[in-house]
């Protein structure tokens, strides 16, 4: 154990207060966030602080990240950002037989610790890394792909806004069962029988984070966060061409446990060689009990059915529709429409993909609309958001991967193109792969169509699908939901029944649901302590990000009685 530069006192004096405001934020589900969106709010002045920021990620690159971790047996390498930039940055190679047991050997006095002071120190990394939001967000765009403004709060303030909100579901967890009790119980005529008793939340064990591509640190932090303020250490295992982010947020919890006296190998990164494939390997080791994982439904559904001795919360694939029935303002509902298709190319788990509109045409305030109007006017509104290569490319980011490239290429061959993908050029970084994204009409009635539909593709591909009915649409959603999963529902409508009949179907298959939409929140952004992201009832997600499930389970009550 290190000695602590940071004493229990001063950690729950400094942060205290912001622990007490996250729990009365998830109670009240009302929006508050002690992290600023605006670049310009970090550091005395923003602008020089945004230059240092920038400064402290050119000094990363081509530079060996040494975290100091037992069984490093080589260091490993080879991101390559989706701009084009070769980081060159080396990270370190675990012997797994070695580090493991290394990550158990602090979890006793992490645990006796207790729940507060777990917590405070949680929100003392989160302080540290919001201290370096700047250096972060660059580390996100040349992982990720996501332009800077969306890397700067995805990958910082709103990441660190969920990583926040999981220690203050896991607080609440951890004390609602109180530290001792005092038990008595009658027995008539004879002295009464009396008990103390103790209740210790207790970890798991070892947890692993398998980060993913495309938001390394906003999916990554809620799973890391959850398991180490219940008492397990955490093996961040990064996705091979994302490392960076949760490598730099590994480098930092390791300081801040290790100031506050605690083990530096409570939290640890496992790099993988070029397809060494370690996740597999380490999903199923007896030692790992809490595995967290954003990614693929193959990989995801493979770890549900064989990592038997971990607690596995997955968020997977699956097919996001938006049902187009009637709206009060058309405008805004295209508006509001373009920019949720263009937002990091699609290459998001909330965008949506079916657009189910009635193939007679749809009521507006503008008057009726008919099928190939309302497709014709969104693929418009899209041309006019992008039309600008500027702000394209601020909205769009980059392509992260060959695989999303094909599927956006390949989509135009499944049925008649309405908006067709184009190429934009990044003056600043000329490697990057930018394209706009592609509407296809598709028929809600041909099977030969429902395979495409039916089917995620992910990155910016949209299918508008001509269907029967609103009734239709309801019922083709609803079997979408609970075949394939969804983890946003959009709707719009001005028709009560209509309106009814999706909120049911949402309710009923378990799929969160944003109706009419016309403004400046669209339905594939969620906010941490308010919105649930995903519910973890169906195909899509086991879990929701974030509620009492995802951390209860994390650890388990030890009691301990004693005659009094």
């Amino acid at each position: 154990m290190a000695t602590a530069e940071l004493t229990a006192h001063e950690l729950i004096a400094k942060h205290r207060p912001t622990l007490d405001q996250a729990l009365e934020a998830i109670r009240t589900r009302a929006y508050w966030s002690p992290h600023p969106e605006h670049p310009k709010a970090y550091g005395e002045n923003g602008s020089l602080d945004m230059a240092a920021g920038k400064a402290a990620f050119d000094a990363l690159l081509g530079t060996r990240l040494d975290l100091g971790q037992p069984g490093t047996d080589g260091f490993v390498g080879g991101e390559v950002s989706p701009y084009g930039i070769e980081l060159g940055v080396e990270y370190p190679h675990a012997d797994i037989d070695e580090l493991l047991p290394a990550m158990r050997s602090g979890m006793r006095a992490w645990r006796d610790a207790g729940a507060e002071i777990r917590a405070v120190v949680c929100v003392e990394i989160l302080k540290r890394i919001s201290d370096r939001t700047h250096e972060f967000a660059h580390a996100v765009m040349h992982t990720s792909g996501q332009a800077f403004m969306m890397a700067f709060q995805a990958g910082g303030p709103h990441a660190q806004d969920r990583g926040l909100e999981a220690v203050a579901y896991a607080y609440v967890e951890q004390v609602r069962t109180p530290d001792t009790a005092e038990w008595t119980k009658p027995q008539g005529k004879r002295d009464p029988l009396a008990l103390n008793k103790q209740f210790t939340p207790v970890p798991r064990g070892i947890a692993m984070v398998v980060g993913c591509n495309t938001f390394p640190t906003w999916n990554g932090y809620p799973g890391l966060f959850a398991s180490l303020a219940t008492g397990n250490a955490v093996l961040v295992k990064p996705h091979p061409r994302a490392v960076l982010p949760l490598a730099l947020t590994v480098q930092v919890a390791r300081q801040v446990l290790a100031e506050a006296g605690f083990d530096a190998n409570l939290v640890a990164l496992a790099a993988e060689r070029p397809g060494e494939g370690i996740a597999k390997t380490l999903a199923t080791r007896p030692e790992i009990r809490i595995i967290d994982y954003t990614g693929s439904t193959s990989f995801g559904d493979w770890l549900e059915s064989n990592a038997r001795q971990a607690q596995v919360y997955t968020e997977k694939a699956g097919v996001n529709s938006v049902l187009v029935d009637s709206t009060d303002d058309y405008k805004g509902m295209l508006s509001n429409l373009a920019f949720s298709l263009s937002l990091y190319s699609g290459q998001m788990c909330t965008t949506p993909q079916n657009l189910l509109v009635p193939r007679d045409g749809i009521r507006t305030d503008e008057g009726p609309k008919t099928y190939d109007e309302v497709v014709t006017d969104l693929a418009r509104a899209v041309d006019g958001l992008l039309g600008d290569d500027a702000r394209a490319n601020a909205l769009l980011g980059a392509i992260v991967n060959p695989d999303v490239k094909s599927r956006l290429e390949a989509a135009a061959g499944l049925g008649e193109v309405a908006l067709a993908s184009r190429e934009i050029a990044n003056p600043e970084f000329p490697d990057a792969v930018v394209r706009t994204p592609v509407i296809v009409k598709l028929d809600g009635a041909k099977p030969d169509d429902e395979a495409a539909y039916m089917s995620e593709c992910f990155g910016p591909v949209s299918f508008a699908v001509a269907v029967d009915s609103a009734s239709d649409a309801v019922e083709l959603l609803r079997r979408t939901v609970r075949e394939k999963g969804a983890m946003t529902v959009g709707a719009y409508t001005t028709d009560d029944e209509v309106e009814g009949a999706v909120q049911e179907v949402c309710l009923e298959e378990a799929a969160q649901l944003s109706l009419n939409l016309t403004g400046g929140v669209y339905v594939n952004q969620t906010a941490a302590f308010s919105d649930f992201h995903g519910s973890g009832g169906n195909p899509a997600a086991n879990s929701a990000l974030c509620d009492g499930a995802f951390v209860a389970n994390r650890f388990r009550v030890v009691e301990v009685r004693r005659e009094a």
